[in-house]
């Protein structure tokens, strides 16, 4: 991989800023070796944590993908871009012991070729997260991410977390930090209001470098049968959603300062939107949905044009980190237009 490709996680250095986000693709081993195979920096494995009804959740998924109409559509690699994954999930369906050594396992398989296997846990007790978290560390796995911003918390109560209260991530931030010396990446969620106060706990606490924002959940009305799609409140989250995240991207780095390591997740599909989200002040971007219905290739492909871009730009991945979120003006700071407004009035 080009030096120009090479970006900084706090104490991390990635190969390039493409991360394999955490979803049902990579439980197995073999899916973590084909996005390691695909060139990524890391791959952040399936989460898990010590919830007998997290692991049950999953036995109850469903899947489906929707187009710009709220349409069906049937699940394949071909589906148009504008497609999106609505669905219910849970967790890693191994035991905690079994899914530690098969992480431990990929982490060593990762490092052979510059990359890594992040360990993912869930929040559910705190207690329990923390006895988990001096495990993952003593199997000799490099990194930690801890997920406090899934969408399914109301649903799911005592299973997953979806914290709200800078308060409470700086309890549960400081608590994991106590129990580790490795680096620690705090995944919080965007469906607050306070997101850049939420990431400003996540750091102050411990934290080295925080991933927003995690999907949202959604309700989807079917017009023809009156009832919820998959009967139920979903995970939601697609293309749309990258200038959410890029917003709460700019607006975090605004608050933290440049010096502070973010990680975009929830919109990326593609080479071209690694770059749109590093420019709002991403130092890595995750990638997840787009490669589980896609494929593997996603991953491939986006790198391939990642640096295309870059050797058009005749810049490295580090100079792009911010580059529009610190050139954003407000609203009072753009030019006067008198009248503009006339031109876009329907005729």
């Amino acid at each position: 991989m080009s030096e120009r490709l090479r970006t900084a996680i706090g104490r991390v250095t990635l190969k390039n800023p493409l991360i394999a986000g955490s979803a049902e693709h990579l439980i197995e081993p073999e899916g973590v070796r084909r996005a390691l195979s695909a060139g990524v920096g890391a791959v952040v494995v399936k989460s898990t944590n010590e919830s007998q009804a997290a692991r049950r959740q999953l036995q109850c998924a469903e899947y489906m993908v929707l187009d710009d109409h709220w349409r069906p559509l049937p699940w394949t690699k071909d589906a148009p871009a504008h497609a999106y994954i609505a669905c219910r999930s849970g967790l890693s369906p191994l035991s905690f012991e079994v899914w530690l050594e098969q992480t431990a396992m990929l982490d060593r398989e990762a490092r052979a070729v510059d990359s890594y296997a992040v360990a993912s846990l869930i929040l559910a007790d705190l207690h329990a997260c923390v006895a988990m978290a001096r495990q993952v560390e003593a199997a000799g796995l490099r990194v930690l991410e801890l997920n406090i911003g899934t969408p399914y918390a109301s649903q799911a109560p005592g299973a997953v977390a979806t914290e709200l209260d800078p308060a409470r991530i700086t309890t549960i931030v400081t608590a994991v930090r106590a129990a580790v010396t490795i680096p620690l990446w705090i995944k919080i969620t965007g469906q607050s209001e306070r997101v850049p106060e939420l990431a400003a706990a996540a750091l102050a606490a411990g934290g080295e470098a925080v991933v927003m924002a995690g999907r949202s959940l959604g309700l989807i009305p079917d017009v023809e049968t009156f009832e919820p799609m998959l009967g139920t409140t979903l995970g939601v989250g697609g293309h749309w959603n990258l200038p959410l995240t890029c917003q709460w991207l700019a607006l975090s780095r605004a608050k933290l300062g440049p010096q502070a390591p973010l990680i975009g997740t929830n919109g990326a599909q593609s080479g071209l939107d690694i770059a749109r989200m590093m420019l709002a002040g991403a130092s890595a971007v995750a990638m997840s949905s787009a490669v589980m219905l896609r494929g593997f290739e996603v991953l491939s492909e986006s790198l391939a044009e990642f640096a295309a871009y870059l050797d058009r730009k005749d810049v490295s991945a580090r100079d792009l980190i911010g580059r529009s979120a610190d050139s954003r003006k407000t609203f009072a700071e753009m030019p006067l237009r008198a009248d503009n407004w006339r031109r876009y009035v329907p005729a």
